[in-house]
């Protein structure tokens, strides 16, 4: 199956005609004419680079809704708000659990980064649903990263849940403490140093946050008459949180174990152009080593191509939320340098696939406004989402990244 993009605008890369299949090739095929000797230094498939600032445009962000802080309740809040006393407003984003991969996180955090003030993150140090459900860790790559992007992390713990109706193994509807939230926040609005030095303050409470979470865990079970999870992880876990250095090698190592996990897996909502996962290492200088894995890639004789992809099954197009999501990963990648597999070195370009079986043909942000308002007629676009894609391909298009909508056959 061939797919033609639309026509380039000036000064374009050209990738824009492809044939799917065999466009996404992964290293080892790629080199497979190459000499053995060549061929070695890529046997990993593993990708490093290196990241000193993000700098990056946004133009999708929402109208965030501001709260008082006098009468700000965590539980009732919205995923990402304003927050104001009577002196400044900062952005929030509250997070559901503290697992990357779960609620979109990331897509909230995204809806605050463009505010001029202070930003935060409040996140749980654990989520547990229950023996019948998941249990969830913050790792410390979470907090290093929020510290890349200038964002305040202000550790929490769930202290109230109800048994679920539905499944005796498992608790619902927990509610975060408010109070211990409403007095952090108070901090945040106090504090005078960067996101940096908070986030580092912030990493020498969590024994104590993890103990927290552990005695709150402790009393929901009996109140609630529900098993939760074995505590000898989170016992590991104090253990290892006893000093912020210890926590970072234990961290990292699960960070490493999940990355090659998540390297191994299919993702179902991913439906990909071919088998071409990556993993991939970011490196910075402050605050260490980020562990990824990237869902296809491709190379073109210098140029490494890191392809992002979001599949929707039923909709048109992949909800709103999981393209903003996304787009947090986005920011990284368009910010690399010093590219390598291996020992060599590659350019970089970066792209997000967009599909469904829903759509008809397909488009890229780099195409002529002409073609993209053809594409959006053809596959009757409503005016709103007509709007949200040209934001969006002005966004790739101001931070040097491309982003592909198009038609899928079946979601694996």
């Amino acid at each position: 199956m061939h797919t033609t993009f639309g026509k380039r605008r000036k000064n374009a890369p050209n990738y824009l005609k492809v044939e799917r299949k065999p466009e996404y090739l992964s290293v080892f095929q790629t080199l497979a004419s190459e000499p053995l000797a060549l061929q070695s230094r890529f046997q990993s498939g593993e990708i490093s680079g290196d990241i000193e600032k993000i700098k990056y445009k946004q133009f999708l962000g929402d109208t965030l809704r501001t709260s008082k802080l006098e009468n700000f309740d965590i539980n009732t809040s919205q995923g990402a708000f304003l927050l104001a006393n009577e002196k400044e407003t900062i952005a929030v984003s509250r997070w559901i659990s503290p697992k990357r991969s779960r609620s979109y996180p990331f897509e909230r955090v995204y809806d605050t980064l463009s505010h001029s003030g202070k930003k935060v993150a409040i996140i749980p140090v654990v989520k547990d649903e229950g023996l019948g459900g998941d249990r969830d860790f913050l790792q410390w790559d979470t907090i290093s990263l929020l510290s890349l992007l200038d964002v305040h992390v202000v550790l929490a713990y769930y202290s109230e849940a109800e048994k679920n109706p539905k499944r005796n193994d498992q608790i619902t509807k927990q509610k975060l403490d408010n109070t211990y939230i409403q007095s952090r926040m108070k901090e945040v609005f106090e504090f005078r140093g960067t996101p940096r030095e908070w986030n580092e303050r912030e990493a020498k409470q969590l024994k104590a946050m993890f103990e927290k979470a552990k005695s709150a865990y402790a009393e929901i079970s009996k109140a609630t008459k529900t098993y939760l999870h074995n505590s000898a992880a989170l016992d590991e876990l104090i253990r290892y949180a006893e000093t912020p250095a210890k926590f970072i090698e234990f961290s990292r190592n699960k960070a490493q174990n999940a990355q090659s996990r998540e390297f191994q897996t299919d993702q179902p909502k991913e439906v990909l152009a071919s088998d071409t996962k990556a993993k991939v290492t970011i490196n910075n200088a402050l605050f260490g080593k980020y562990f990824f894995t990237c869902d296809e890639t491709r190379i073109e004789g210098k140029t490494l191509y890191l392809i992002e992809a979001k599949h929707s099954q039923r909709a048109k197009f992949p909800s709103k939320n999981d393209i903003k999501d996304g787009l947090v990963k986005l920011m990284l990648y368009a910010n690399l340098t010093n590219v390598k597999i291996g020992k060599i070195p590659f350019n970089l370009r970066v792209m997000i696939r967009l599909t469904s079986k829903q759509l008809k043909g397909s488009i890229n942000s780099d195409a002529k406004d002409t073609e993209i308002e053809k594409f959006f007629a053809n596959n009757n676009f409503a005016l709103k989402d007509k709007e949200f894609f040209k934001k969006l391909f002005k966004e790739a298009r101001e931070n040097k990244f491309t982003i592909i909508l198009e038609h899928a056959e079946t979601a694996k």
